[in-house]
């Protein structure tokens, strides 16, 4: 028999702008738990199957930082007040290699973000690769952040197979190729300062004919003569809404070839795929940065981060976390969700006719428990409040879309 309870649930989500919640405090003054994010990290289980988020107070690290664990969080106090830096040169780590890796913040796990701080290489040449950020994991998020480095590759997240990653609000800059995803990417309101007479943008879609890198509503600016994009490999560019500055040559998105060494040359099937709409450039005016999206078959108002992953991943979802429904056994209520879901506090639920259940299992999966706590434990046909805890889900989206409050879902008796 299938009965409907009313659970109306109220988004009371964390935005990432907000004051934010922090399982883990690191304060340079000893006044968290950590005084280095290096501890921090080294303190986290192999596997972390609910989202953990490492709070970095204001203060410089003088750190680089390997981070192998899966739905970690480091939010800072703002761009200006923390930064993690550290100087180092690839070609440095090449020849002697450490177990951390060759950036400042290295990421080797899915469902990372990072908001509200500043990574910096700080080595001072420009005519060398020096990340700040390098990754091989998927879904990474970085919101408002200074990602910077005179070297080239300052974020270089490089899972060529299933990359996808989402950038807003943040400051790049860089010498050569220094945003350049391999996979899915999608930039919005985002500032790019290149510091050499070289290219900006590069992108890699080798191994799906659908991997884009999409820049939306962002400035280009740099030294007089910078460039814009080049590739390697297939790629396709999607850049609308976009402001260039007068310092930025004439020269198109450059497909770069070996025509003294053909077989360093890689298959071109798919052809340019260079797309732009609405650009808006400072003095002279440029023929190849023209409106031509309508060649890419899409329309402007399509091209969302949600399209850009293929409608796999939607990082600007917003819509609360709610359970599809809920079925009883005896004393015990189970909460079905159509994603996996990290548990805050000790979530308690109360019907209307002042019953509660507790939560008692289920923490990063789908299905959680919750044992009748109070009550006879026969739920009737009502409403259920979840009066204390949150539930949130454990992938990455920019804002935490938090379960508090009542809900409308099936009831299976």
């Amino acid at each position: 028999m299938r009965t409907l309870i009313l659970l109306l649930c109220v988004l009371s989500a964390l935005s990432v702008i907000g004051q934010p919640h922090a399982d883990i405090v690191v304060a340079r003054d000893g006044s968290g738990d950590f005084t280095t994010l290096t501890e921090a990290v080294k303190s986290l289980p192999m596997y972390t199957y609910e989202r953990v988020v490492i709070y970095l107070k204001p203060g410089v690290y003088e750190e680089k930082v390997r981070i192998e664990q899966h739905h970690i969080t480091l939010v800072g106090a703002g761009p200006e007040q923390t930064i993690i830096q550290y100087d180092q040169l690839r070609e440095d780590w090449i020849a002697d290699p450490d177990p951390i890796g060759p950036a400042v913040v290295n990421i080797h796990a899915d469902d990372v973000i990072l908001r509200d701080l500043s990574v910096i290489n700080t080595q001072p040449q420009s005519g060398v690769h020096a990340f700040a950020i390098y990754g091989t994991g998927t879904r990474t998020i970085l919101y408002n952040c200074r990602v910077i480095s005179r070297g080239g590759d300052t974020v270089s997240l490089w899972n060529y197979k299933a990359g996808k990653y989402y950038h807003a609000d943040c400051y790049f800059e860089g010498g050569v190729d220094f945003v350049c995803p391999r996979g899915w990417c999608f930039i919005r309101d985002s500032r790019f300062y290149e510091v050499r007479a070289t290219h900006t943008l590069w992108h890699a879609g080798v191994t799906d004919e659908h991997q884009r890198l999409v820049v939306r509503n962002s400035s280009f600016d740099g030294v007089p003569g910078f460039k814009l994009a080049r590739h390697h490999y297939e790629a396709q560019f999607f850049l609308l809404n976009c402001r260039y500055s007068e310092n930025m040559a004439n020269e198109p998105i450059l497909h770069v070839t070996y025509p003294d060494h053909p077989e360093r040359n890689r298959p071109y099937f798919w052809g340019d795929r260079y797309y732009f709409a609405q650009s808006d450039k400072a003095g002279e005016p440029l023929s190849w940065l023209r409106d031509n999206l309508d060649e890419s078959g899409v329309p402007a108002d399509s091209i969302t981060a949600a399209w850009t992953f293929d409608h796999t991943w939607d990082p600007e979802d917003s819509t609360t976390l709610r359970p599809t429904r809920v079925s009883q056994q005896e004393n015990d209520l189970y909460l079905h969700f159509p994603e996996r879901v990290t548990v805050r506090g000790t979530p308690t639920l109360r019907s209307s006719d002042g019953q509660e259940w507790t939560f008692a299992e289920g923490r990063g999966r789908k299905l959680l428990r919750f044992n009748l706590s109070r009550g006879s434990g026969q739920l009737k046909r009502g409403t259920l409040d979840l009066i204390r805890g949150s539930l949130i889900p454990t992938k990455a989206y920019l804002t935490e879309r938090a379960c508090r409050g009542r809900m409308t879902i099936p009831l299976d008796k």
